[in-house]
């Protein structure tokens, strides 16, 4: 029960972290989801810092991380040239000549592991700053990937506790069913059914948002499953109580942000 609590008033505070920003202003949810993605990045490369098989130095690695995301989110937003953009290869560069000096057994990992990082999150998290700044007569478009995403984990959890006995890849996630997806595949659908209904302007995207955001969000969740079985840990970190780590919380939203992106430009350029 002390956990249930626990687990339910960080879930408040963290969904209203994200709530009210996007509907106060453009500039506080920049804010808000920058920090997420400091917070984030020193995360994600800190799981890599020891071993034998890694040796991250996770300083480094998010120093030249946050560059990068910061150069990115820049130039689509139109606060500098693009040409800076031609930066961002010479900084990947300068992060592997680093490997040089460095006394590690796995160099070549550890180059991987800096390329996947930026991969794994300055991507999402440029494109989740785009979408913040892209006006919508109704919902904000960010906001609504979100509760998508929070529907689908919520009632997927839900269902399957309730009726979940298929497993779906036990090896990476034990506790995920067949049941649980579909579950919140549902519900997920009833929601951007109602969202359309009040946004009828926008009803088929929508719809088709609400069908391509449920199983993206259970990919998302199973990939950070993976690296955290591979690396042998629960969460990935432990500054959300109850929760685990900023990557605990954004695993499906890494994932579905670049589909979801892609989504709004073929609806807003092709349909």
């Amino acid at each position: 029960m002390n956990n249930l609590v626990l687990r339910s008033i960080t879930g408040l505070i963290f969904v209203s972290s994200i709530i009210f920003p996007v509907l106060f202003s453009i500039e506080a949810t920049l804010v808000v989801f920058t920090i997420y993605f400091i917070l984030g990045i020193i995360e994600f490369y800190r799981l890599f810092e020891s071993g034998e098989r890694f040796g991250v130095n996770w300083e480094t690695s998010a120093f030249f991380a946050t560059l990068i995301y910061g150069l990115s989110i820049g130039v689509a937003l139109g606060w500098i040239p693009k040409w800076s953009l031609m930066a961002i290869p010479c900084l990947v560069f300068l992060l592997f000549l680093l490997e040089l000096w460095r006394k590690t057994r796995q160099p070549l990992n550890n180059m991987a592991i800096n390329i996947f990082g930026i991969v794994y999150l300055v991507i999402p998290f440029t494109l989740i700053a785009i979408l913040c700044n892209q006006s919508h007569s109704g919902l904000p478009l960010v906001l609504g990937m979100f509760i998508l995403i929070w529907i689908n984990d919520s009632f997927a959890y839900l269902s399957g506790r309730l009726i979940g006995k298929h497993k779906m890849i036990e090896r990476v996630s034990p506790k995920k069913t067949w049941e649980g997806a579909i579950g919140g595949f549902l519900f997920t659908l009833l929601v951007g059914a109602l969202i359309a209904y009040f946004d009828e302007q926008e009803f088929i995207f929508w719809i088709i948002s609400a069908i391509l955001i449920s199983p993206l969000s259970v990919v998302g969740d199973l990939l950070e499953s993976l690296i955290k079985r591979d690396l042998n840990i629960k969460d990935s970190g432990n500054i959300l109580p109850g929760h685990g780590g900023i990557l605990d919380r954004f695993d499906a939203t890494i994932f579905v942000a670049p589909f979801y992106f892609f989504w709004i430009f073929i609806y807003s350029f092709v349909l």
